[in-house]
């Protein structure tokens, strides 16, 4: 049995309320905004919006309904819900198509490939968005959800992320698909791409929260205000309704909203399996 000492005890108990200080002090950086802006959603008209408390006398989610019925937050909730979902989906298909010749074929010109493609991360979108805005407005796309889509539906981050990941499967598990007859659309489709989920949901959390608060390329290619998505109506509110900060605050809160559920459900894939895809060749 181990003998500690008394100073041993002290020095691990110092330790320890050392380690959950600091996790606290974390907790509260980044916890901390998001409690206040709920707070400010919750005061009503009149309140001091600016106080800095948690703590509302007379709290309202009558401005949550308001928001949502009133300023069409209802019809620009279910724009970004359905641009982000087939974004996702386009993604993950087009994504893993890309990646897995990448990783598990060698053919000539594959790194070169590989290298172009990570390559357009260095390009910021600012520099090609007229082309592309051009490209649209000659296939007849603007003020179309299509057009939102359709710039986004596959990424270079996505395409490394799933070709490391696809680098970490062993190889006997293709070969003895071969031997049974397998086609490698079949080898990618039935053994390797269900193998890939760890990384498939890492890829979704990344596009969600990206699609999800892209303001600036919505803005460019939709007219109409039924065809909003979330960031262009909380733009809304806030330079039409600017004494009411409220209806601003309640409406970030339903946008961050959806990114935290998502966040809790797919942690344990993005916090623990992700780092399993860095690799090297």
């Amino acid at each position: 049995m181990e003998f500690v000492t008394s100073s041993e005890k002290k020095k691990r108990a110092f330790a320890l309320g050392l380690r959950y200080a600091v996790m606290i002090a974390l907790l509260t950086v980044f916890v901390g905004p998001f409690l206040w802006l709920f707070s400010m959603a919750i005061r009503p008209m009149g309140a001091d919006v600016y106080e800095l408390t948690l703590f509302v006398e007379n709290p309202t989610f009558g401005n949550f309904v308001d928001v949502w019925q009133l300023y069409g937050f209802e019809r620009a909730f279910l724009n970004s819900v359905m641009v982000v979902t087939f974004i996702i989906i386009l993604n993950i298909i087009i994504c893993s198509l890309a990646a897995y010749p990448l990783a598990r074929i060698k053919f000539p010109g594959s790194q070169v490939v590989f290298i172009i493609i990570l390559s357009t991360l260095m390009i910021p979108f600012q520099i090609y968005m007229i082309p592309l805005f051009i490209l649209m407005r000659d296939l007849n796309l603007i003020d179309t959800l299509t057009a939102v889509v359709l710039p986004f539906s596959v990424g270079a981050f996505g395409i490394f992320l799933l070709r490391q990941y696809y680098m970490t499967i062993p190889k006997d598990l293709e070969e003895a698909a071969r031997i049974d007859g397998a086609g490698e659309f079949n080898i990618w489709w039935l053994v390797m791409f269900p193998l890939t989920k760890p990384a498939v949901a890492a890829m979704a959390i990344f596009v969600f929260v990206a699609q999800w608060s892209n303001f600036l390329w919505p803005l460019v290619v939709l007219d109409s205000r039924e065809k909003w998505t979330l960031p262009i109506a909380i733009e809304f509110l806030s330079g039409g309704m600017v004494e009411r900060t409220q209806y601003i605050a309640a409406g970030s809160v339903i946008a961050v909203f959806p990114v935290i559920v998502l966040f809790f459900f797919l942690q344990r894939y993005f916090l623990g399996e992700l780092t399993l895809g860095a690799v090297k060749e």
